[in-house]
């Protein structure tokens, strides 16, 4: 669009230039000039007669413009983002928020808590944290060393930082965002000043983060005297050049189900599922090690037995989201909200729609250890039975309800060994709590109410924390019960097709070894094709002794070591409340008696391994 003299304020020269620029600017120039100009026409009307305009000088993509210098006093552009992540959340945010600030020229240094020199904090003017809680209120295992540094004598005074803090968690925890929190509490104590107040996000934590991205770019564009640009403005111009896939969490592909087996055999207690997903037509692909976010629906007698308690129509409209989507009730409750799981959130905005006082009484503070209690393994149905009657319409009451989060499950296969297809293992889970049959919602939704043919809403789920090493010829210590081998069949199938020559070496356990050896065909072909050197089992329910994984590393500890001292890495996958914590007590056992080492000493070793990634773990 060409700009004519006879409809604009500008003389016939000025048009000439501004038809001669305005073409060869990019988006994201455009944006930071209508940025610059409208923060500087509020100052210019002050301005003397005459006074010559200063252009700062700064690159814009690859145009230089103006070379004057301002008399405003300098600040710094250089800012270090450091993240804490166990899934790839927070790495993958924080490479979004760098990719924006460097968009504005912001010179920005990038690093995982774990590769970044604690000591180097205090020549640091600007830091943005973005961390997970792992577990009960714990760091991220790429954070620990980080955190523990904060909280030494060796931390230093931060009079000169600025800093803020993102952070990821869960409310259906007691100790949410509590890595975040801690982290934005210390720096505070050491000195520093916040950029922009923490934000503690949810699972649902898109406009949490949009809102404490512009916060902080915000913040840091205004210490240097530069126009705030608006966030969506930005997020156009990173949308023209983003390199995200075409599928996403907030726009998932429907995958069509391709097989659905039960693993386990006639007689067992257990159901675990083996899904094979048809990806065709997505061009979505993943590396071992990666997760499938999979959205469920809930399960269809308790979103009816919620309607007729409250006397609702299921037909009624109610919003799906924030963004004004609506449509039926019964839908809503089967595909949109949270309807499985109560959090004290949840319960304090229940309270005001509830026409009785129990509720809020039992939120008072001094009541701390029977919320906890009540909350544990209860529901909504619960709550709107134990504390009715309730008012409003279901419009007003769908809306204290959290979005129904994807539910993630390692990949069970590798994209070369099967392309445009991708393998989960499911375990259903069943329970009964408080009088009533309880249900996983997606592990049943999978087992009971998905057929081949249909189509399940899926999204990649990238973990950078959890790969194969690079040299295919390292070995590697697999350590999976249960569902957690998932992932190691993903390795092995994906080191089958590399062809690699390092040794693998599995632990596997389960109750019995005639019902619940899941892939049994699987691990012995592979043993016999050599992709797998060795494998080792535990079935705990087979013997009058229960026998775990952690005592089968034990009892190899000579050879275990051996690897070890081969440069092997170590895998864990499962259970992070109970598992994780002793396989990690039997390879300190095993460090400390094979290499005659200190406690002290065998604990270095271990934390050596992790810094270095030859010991991962995905565990939850």
């Amino acid at each position: 669009m060409q700009l004519q003299v006879t409809n604009s304020p500008f003389n016939e020269n000025q048009v000439e230039l501004l038809n001669r620029l305005l073409p060869t600017l990019t988006e994201t120039q455009q944006i930071w000039l209508s940025g610059y100009l409208s923060a500087i026409g509020r100052t210019t009307a002050a301005a003397p007669a005459g006074a010559e305009l200063q252009v700062p000088s700064n690159t814009i993509g690859n145009t230089e413009v103006g070379a004057a210098v301002t008399s405003q006093p300098a600040a710094s552009r250089e800012v270090t983002i450091l993240f804490g992540s166990q899934t790839g959340n927070c790495q993958r945010l924080a490479g979004s928020l760098s990719r924006k600030l460097e968009e504005q020229g912001f010179q920005v240094t990038l690093s995982a808590m774990n590769n970044f020199k604690p000591t180097a904090l205090k020549k640091v003017e600007n830091l943005l944290l973005l961390v997970s809680t792992h577990g009960e209120g714990e760091p991220p295992d790429n954070a620990r060393i980080f955190h523990e540094f904060l909280y030494s004598k060796r931390a230093p005074q931060l009079e000169n930082l600025r800093f803020s803090v993102l952070a990821l968690g869960d409310t259906s925890y007691e100790f949410f965002c509590q890595t975040g929190k801690e982290f934005d509490q210390r720096l505070e104590e050491l000195g520093g000043k916040r950029l922009s107040p923490r934000v503690d996000c949810d699972l649902d934590y898109d406009d949490s983060v949009a809102e404490w991205f512009e916060g902080v770019i915000g913040a840091l564009n205004a210490n240097l005297n530069a126009p705030a640009i608006a966030a969506k403005a930005v997020q156009a111009a990173e949308d023209a050049e983003s390199q995200e896939p075409l599928y996403t969490r907030n726009n998932p592909f429907k995958a069509e189900v391709l097989e659905n087996l039960n693993l386990n055999g006639r007689g067992s207690d257990r159901e675990t599922r083996h899904l094979e997903l048809s990806l065709e037509g997505s061009n979505i692909q993943f590396e071992p090690g990666d997760a499938l976010g999979v959205y469920p629906e809930n399960h269809p007698e308790l979103v009816d037995a919620i309607i007729h308690t409250m006397g609702w129509n299921p037909n009624d409209k109610v919003p799906f989201n924030k963004k004004g989507d609506e449509g039926a009730l019964r839908e809503a409750l089967l595909h949109h909200y949270e309807i499985t799981v109560l959090t004290k959130p949840l319960l304090e905005q229940a309270a005001k729609l509830s026409a009785s006082n129990k509720l809020s009484e039992l939120l008072a503070p001094d009541r701390a250890s029977e919320l906890k209690a009540y909350i544990q393994g209860r529901d909504l149905l619960d709550l709107i039975q134990d504390f009715s009657p309730w008012e409003g319409p279901a419009s007003s009451f769908v809306t204290i309800l959290r979005k129904l989060p994807a539910r993630l499950y390692s990949i069970a296969s590798s994209y070369k060994a099967n392309p445009d297809e991708v393998h989960l293992t499911v375990r259903a889970v069943r329970y009964e709590a408080h009088g009533r049959e309880r249900y996983g919602v997606c592990s049943v939704h999978c087992a009971e109410r998905v057929e081949p043919g249909d189509t399940l809403p899926i999204y990649i789920q990238h973990n950078p924390n959890f790969k194969l090493p690079t040299n295919p010829d390292a070995p590697i210590i697999m350590i999976g019960p249960g569902t957690g081998v998932a992932p190691f069949r993903s390795f092995l199938e994906e080191r089958g097709e590399l062809g690699a020559e390092g040794k693998s070496w599995l632990f596997y356990g389960d109750r019995h070894f005639v019902t619940d050896f899941l892939y049994q065909t699987d691990w012995q072909r592979m043993l016999k094709d050599g992709v797998l050197s060795k494998l080792d089992v535990a079935f705990s329910r087979d013997t009058e002794e229960k026998v775990y994984v952690q005592h089968r590393i034990l009892q190899k500890s000579r050879e275990v070591y051996e690897w070890l001292q081969e440069g092997a890495h170590i895998y864990v996958c499962g259970d992070e409340k109970y598992m994780a914590h002793d396989v990690h007590s039997a390879l300190l056992t095993v460090i400390q008696s094979e290499g005659g080492l200190s406690l002290e000493a065998a604990a270095a070793y271990l934390e050596d391994m992790q810094q270095t990634q030859r010991y991962q773990r995905d565990v939850y």
